[in-house]
């Protein structure tokens, strides 16, 4: 290359300058969108990891600094208590304890899944699962009583802290204010009411003496923190807002706000188009993203409209969803691997939209890909076909019929499926026909797909005509038997929602005519079996499973499980004590015989059981000792009674003394005297372990 040419190509580059208006978002620039959960998400989040767990910790090392602070709180609420209110709460907290709260929770999914807001129900029972392991989880680290200094007039079950049920009403409030009220005012509203609702509650039980302060307040924090956090990092008002009304679908994402403005930006930055408005279209027909309008001037200075489609992570989630339930339901009937990332989704149209144009299609042209917010938000932008309507609302004549054939025709010529064939993906632009919403179309598809194209272009056609007619213009570029082919495999979930619900309002059974036209044959399945799917199916049942068994200890009364119930003044023992309060005398496990091993210990209101077994073996039945107030007027069960209580249990018949535990002089099982749990609960926490022979306890009113 000479001095001459060497001199133009460097000054060809120097010259170079940027698009009018377009701005390279410098390395570490925060994006558009950035996710929050807010000063208030940040201060829940740190006194659960701050306060709750170590305040747990504490109490299971050193309880008596709280169990003193509590007590003096309720000790005052106590003193409160008269026979009627003492009814009232008795009647309330057994309502709305734990059967109550479970109906109130379901209803809420119900209501959530009325409005379809499918995004916040898989948020919120995300949540009910986190809470929930995070409560059973610091309830067996604290491992803590029930108040001491009071006497107990309520229903309970197994330690006290955190609340479970104050933990559980917590969650489903939090649910209820950021899936089913607006934001705003109303918001603001609902949490003052969620609040007083959740104060009153935590009153109640510490009235009743079942909770401790500091339990509700604990299971208040983790009720709140993890859901909250949850909602507003993962559907923030301002990106997914909870909104009523006719478009209100969640694949619509709200375009106004800091959304609104970020697309704005990102227009006039990567594009150099100054956006003049923007609003959704064709909300209708579309369950995949987020379709707009908007009047723009390009980086020419020419005014104009351009076509866009707002994809997010949530499309991303969707899709996955939606081709995970469809292998479940009907197997692999077409490629179901799901897209990875946001980037990857919106890269895919844009190829799609090329591919076509390429292939001589009425697609629209594309124009480029515009990042909202990286891995996040992505935008597609592309030629609005002006003065075009949906082929619902056109007048469908020979040309239009022949071009939706053509289509078809010209898919299965090049290898190619569309798979999304319904009225609002088919335009008419000046008597043509025009393609659009090419997200779906697939390369060398299977035979069936590329016969459902074929059924569903037909039957599009025949709602705007007349079936016959539409059938012999197909005979034209198909044979009798593509036909025959296509409405044998067109059933069902084979065609889109939209047109399903076109042809069922049209009435005149055009499936069925097409099938009476066509040559007979035996109608094509849609299942296909693998054990893939099968394995598939397993795995999401068992983890849907332990989703619930998760979040069930919060909505469901459990059998008080707590530790063993071993001879001595711990902490199980002194749980015993207080769901028997009159008896002198506990049962507890001296030395098991050898081989045998003990469940945990079930600890409610009246009454304390245990059982012993030998491992897994069912040779020998498990020995199961419980405590009441009274002995059962008529058992087989061996009784054993004590001053204000009664111990029941049996042996199985046949083993030898000794073999087995029992109350029999080696036998393992014993008696814990109250006096010594008394006097522990004196010496360490300088409280009164409640009950017959503690007279610092007032007695409960009668009612």
């Amino acid at each position: 290359m000479d001095q001459r040419a060497q001199a133009s190509s460097r000054d060809r580059v120097i010259n170079v300058s940027p698009a009018r208006g377009r701005v390279r978002r410098p390395t570490g620039a925060p994006p558009p969108l950035p996710k929050k959960i807010g000063a208030t998400g940040v201060f829940r989040l740190a006194l659960l990891v701050l306060v709750v767990i170590p305040g747990c910790i504490w109490l299971h090392d050193d309880p008596a600094p709280l169990d003193r602070f509590d007590a003096a709180i309720t000790d005052a609420v106590a003193a409160l208590r008269v026979g009627w209110l003492d009814t009232l709460a008795r009647s309330v907290n057994t309502v709305a304890s734990r059967y109550g709260l479970a109906l109130f929770m379901l209803l809420t999914i119900a209501s959530v899944v009325w409005f379809k807001r499918w995004r916040h129900l898989i948020l919120f029972l995300i949540s009910v699962a986190l809470s929930g392991l995070v409560a059973e989880g610091l309830l067996l680290v604290a491992s803590r009583p029930r108040p001491f200094d009071v006497t107990i007039i309520g229903t309970w079950e197994g330690y006290s802290a955190p609340s479970l049920p104050i933990g559980g009403l917590a969650v489903v409030i939090a649910g209820i204010v950021y899936m089913l009220v607006v934001p705003g005012r109303p918001r603001m509203y609902a949490k003052y009411v969620g609040f007083a609702v959740l104060l009153a509650a935590a009153l109640l039980r510490v009235y009743l003496g079942i909770d401790h302060f500091t339990d509700a307040l604990f299971g208040v924090i983790i009720g709140i923190s993890i859901p909250v956090a949850i909602f507003r990092a993962w559907a923030p008002n301002d990106v997914y807002p909870v909104q009523y009304g006719r478009h209100a679908k969640a694949a619509h994402l709200d375009v106004t706000g800091r959304r609104g403005e970020a697309i704005k930006l990102a227009m006039k930055e990567q594009l150099g188009y100054d956006v003049l408005s923007m609003k959704p279209v064709g909300l209708e027909g579309s369950g995949g993203s987020t379709p707009l309008k908007m009047r723009v001037v390009d980086d020419h200075g020419v005014e104009r409209s351009i076509f866009a489609k707002l994809y997010a992570k949530n499309h991303v989630r969707a899709d996955r969803w939606y081709k995970l339930g469809r292998t479940m339901l009907y197997g692999r009937l077409e490629d179901e691997t799901p897209f990875g990332t946001v980037r990857r989704f919106v890269e895919y149209e844009d190829y799609t939209l090329r591919l076509l144009g390429e292939k001589g299609f009425s697609t629209p042209e594309p124009l480029d890909i515009v990042e909202i917010t990286p891995e996040s938000e992505y935008l597609i932008a592309m030629e609005f076909f002006e003065d075009a309507v949906e082929i619902s609302e056109a007048e469908v004549d020979d040309q239009i019929i022949d071009e939706g054939l053509q289509l078809i025709r010209r898919m299965w010529d090049v290898g190619l499926a569309y798979r999304d064939i319904k009225p609002a993906n088919l335009m008419v632009q000046d008597g043509r026909l025009r393609l659009i919403d090419v997200f779906f179309v697939q390369v060398r598809p299977s035979p069936w797909r590329q016969a459902v194209d074929l059924g569903n272009m037909m039957l599009v056609l025949a709602l705007r005509s007349d079936p016959e007619h539409v059938y012999e213009r197909a005979l034209a570029y198909f044979t009798p038997e593509d036909l025959s082919e296509a409405f044998a495999a067109t059933r069902g979930v084979a065609s889109p929602t939209q047109l399903r619900a076109s042809m069922k309002a049209d009435g005149r059974g055009l499936l069925e005519t097409f099938r009476e036209l066509a040559p007979p044959r035996k109608p094509i399945g849609i299942q296909r079996w693998s054990m893939r799917r099968v394995l598939l199916i397993i795995a999401t049942v068992f983890l849907l499973f332990l989703t619930l068994l998760a979040g069930i200890a919060l909505f469901i009364p459990s059998r008080g499980d707590v530790g063993n119930a071993d001879c001595g003044t711990g902490r199980t023992m002194q749980l015993m004590a207080q769901a028997v309060p009159t008896a002198t005398k506990l049962p507890c496990i001296e030395e098991l015989p050898l081989g045998w091993g003990t469940e945990q210990a079930s600890v409610v209101r009246g009454r304390a059981s245990f059982t012993l077994r030998i491992g897994l073996v069912e040779m020998v039945s498990p020995v199961t000792v419980t405590l009441t107030e009274t002995c059962p007027a008529d058992t087989a069960l061996q009784t054993i009674p004590v001053d204000g209580g009664c111990v029941t249990y049996q042996v199985p018949p046949g083993t030898e003394a000794g073999s087995v535990p029992s109350f029999d002089e080696g036998g393992g099982l014993a008696f814990t005297d109250r006096v010594e749990l008394v006097a522990s609960v004196d010496r360490d926490e300088d409280l009164v372990l409640c009950g017959t022979e503690a007279p610092a306890c007032d007695p409960a009113p009668e009612a």
